[in-house]
């Protein structure tokens, strides 16, 4: 099984039930039946062929990092009946159960001094800036400076 990392490139596929016999009858057209899935790629130009063909009939590419691992047809059907979900982590768990008592906070707080209810406007830590240096998180949150005792 080969696993999928987070944040990849790669684009969703659900296997179709007949996967793995338009594979085989691929393989059959371009005459490369002999041997089953245990038919090995002569050279490089027969497994480009065969694994344009297989993207042609299923839409689905190999990923570059993934063409030496496919050494027979069977790697092949393999591959290709194996689904790819691009679900980042953090969202699959939006759509789990999880237990009662366990619970992830998705938008969360920053602390600024001057809009927090809860604890007066105190911090834990006095000295520490909270700083938001990422672009897209400008807009939402707003940064804090703190006052230093010392120059």
């Amino acid at each position: 099984m080969v696993s999928r990392r987070f944040l990849r490139p790669n684009k969703p596929y659900t296997p179709a039930n007949d996967a793995a016999e338009r594979v085989r009858s691929v393989a059959t057209q371009l005459q490369m039946g002999n041997g089953g899935d245990q038919r090995k790629f002569s050279d490089l130009n027969e497994k480009f062929k065969f694994l344009s063909a297989c993207f042609e009939q299923l839409q689905h590419s190999v990923p570059n990092s993934q063409v030496h691992e496919l050494a027979t047809v069977g790697d092949v059907v393999a591959f290709y009946q194996q689904a790819v979900d691009t679900t980042v982590p953090l969202d699959a768990l939006k759509r789990s159960e999880l237990p009662e008592n366990l619970h992830i906070q998705y938008e969360y707080l920053r602390f600024n001094p001057a809009t927090d209810t809860k604890f007066d406007g105190k911090t834990a830590f006095p000295k520490s800036s909270t700083l938001v240096t990422g672009l897209k998180y400008r807009r939402k949150y707003e940064g804090h400076e703190a006052k230093r005792s010392w120059p």
